[in-house]
């Protein structure tokens, strides 16, 4: 009998700094869906718009029984296993936290994602984040907390603007990458055909 119902989605599997970032959402079979009417997928908010929704998230688990964990693999991690098996153990940390009952629980994922194999009921949807309001809310948690992470980031690495794109690869992000080389957190395996980047 299916108890739980559960979006999951990532962000950052793109950028050429930071950590990949995996948004679980967990509401009971019984939650009223109708109370994330206007969700939508984060590329498709302004990073205002997302604060809003993640506060409403924060909301939804004082008041609805809704739960959320955000995961990050970094950089090296990336660097060191692939971004595919990185997104995979933020899911699989992600669910082991909201200790996700599997005989028990529907999962939807976006994308190309899966949960681990014990999850007998999951369904990866293409678009999901588009049409699923738990997968776009999923979507949302993701990127806030990546967000307010490479913020942090900035300010440890001020000369390459994570605050503005994020880690992504930017004309500003190539051009301080020319000048200062890599730090900490670049993903060298994203990094490597930057022309004249310093290893």
């Amino acid at each position: 009998m299916t108890r739980w119902l559960v979006g999951i989605d990532e962000a950052g599997r793109g950028p050429l700094a930071g950590p990949v970032s995996v948004g679980v959402v967990v509401v009971p079979a019984t939650f009223d869906l109708t109370l994330l009417t206007g969700v939508r997928d984060s590329k498709q908010m302004s990073e205002l718009g997302r604060e809003i929704w993640y506060e409403k998230l924060r909301m939804l688990e004082a008041e609805h029984g809704l739960r959320h964990s955000v995961q990050f693999s970094s950089a090296r991690f990336i660097d060191e296993y692939g971004i595919v098996p990185a997104v995979r153990a933020a899911i699989a940390r992600a669910l082991r936290v909201l200790e996700v009952v599997p005989e028990q629980t529907e999962i939807l994922l976006d994308g190309a994602l899966r949960a681990p194999r014990r999850f007998m009921y999951q369904k990866t949807i293409i678009g999901g984040d588009e049409s699923e309001p738990l997968i776009s809310l999923a979507s949302i948690a993701a990127k806030v907390k990546r967000d307010r992470l490479m913020r942090k980031h900035a300010l440890r690495y001020p000369e390459y603007g994570f605050d503005i794109h994020k880690g992504y690869g930017t004309k500003k992000h190539r051009e301080a990458l020319i000048q200062h080389g890599l730090c900490d957190i670049h993903r060298k395996s994203f990094c490597k055909v930057e022309k004249g980047v310093r290893k």
